[in-house]
This record gives C-alpha cells, structure tokens and sequence, in this order.
C-alpha cells in the first residue's frame, strides 16, 4: 500500500514538474504584465505566478481531464484581480503608475487585454471569468488598444525665454 501511494506521488510529482517546465514562464510573462513590473524586477508577477503554480498543484488529482494551464490562468487572473481590488479599492485607475510596458493602464484594462490578446481567451470566456457582461469585455479591451497604440501626449516642457540681445 505504501509503495502504491510512494508511487502514485512520484507519478504526480513528475507530471506536475513537467508541466511547470512548459509552462511557467509564459505564465510569469503573463502575471508580469499584468502587475506592469519590468520584467527584470517583478516581484509581485514572481508571488502571483507561485501561488497560482501552488493551487494548481493542491488541485493536480482533481483536475481529471481538464486543462491544467486554463486552470492556473484563471487562478491567476482572479488572484490578480482580487489584489487590485484591496491594494486600489477597485480595478479602476490606481494612483501609482506602474512602470512596465502596460503601465498607463488600469488594471481592469491590463486584465482584459492580457486575457484577450496576450493569453488568446475568447470574449465570452473572459466575461465569463470576471463576471462582465461580453459588451464590457470588447468596450474595455477596445480602449486598452488606444491607449496603448495612440497614448496622451506628454505634457509641454515649457521653454526657457532666449536671452534678448541688444542690437545695435
């Protein structure tokens, strides 16, 4: 019996291992911009994709078929999501920018675009995830694009006034 359940853990042990191996860093990429770290310095990407990595593997009996990296993505975007939430009170604009690639987005937007674009989940299975209506999804989706492809422009330095120089 102990060697059937000493075997039944190497199994998992291996199979788990093997799927951190293909896996795990497309999902730091994803948690990475999704905290809008750079990805030199991410440590909230590294936390979050640990713990979803974690949850994923207290779970790995249970799965029975289903796809074990559409499981930790979703853990991962709920995680995300649920630490917007407390650490901005909303996933609406925050009042620090981050400073990564996706930076001038809100995290909602981060969310959604990261999902959407980077991640490849349909429309309806990403309203589904974050219980909005497949309309928000596109709307918010739609204005992350802008953003990023047309951003504000950065304010006027104003200019020093040139030196007068008495003519003669």
């Amino acid at each position: 019996m102990r060697e059937r359940h000493a075997s039944q853990g190497a199994r998992r042990a291996r199979e788990f291992e093997a799927f951190v191996a293909g896996a795990a860093g497309r999902l730091l990429h994803a948690a990475t911009l999704l905290t809008a770290e750079p990805p030199g310095a991410n440590p909230r990407a590294r936390h979050l994709t640990a713990l979803a990595l974690a949850h994923t593997y207290a779970a790995w009996d249970r799965l029975h078929g289903e796809d074990p990296y559409d499981r930790t993505r979703q853990y991962l975007a709920a995680r995300f999501a649920r630490e917007a939430w407390h650490r901005h009170g909303g996933l609406g604009r925050s009042r620090r920018r981050p400073s990564g690639p996706l930076g001038g987005l809100a995290p909602q937007e981060r969310l959604v675009l990261v999902l959407r674009l980077y991640e490849g989940v349909a429309e309806e299975q990403t309203a589904a995830l974050l219980g909005l209506p497949v309309e928000r999804v596109r709307t918010i989706c739609d204005r992350a694009v802008a953003a990023l492809l047309h951003p504000p422009a950065a304010p006027a330095r104003p200019v020093a006034p040139e030196a007068k120089t008495a003519t003669p």
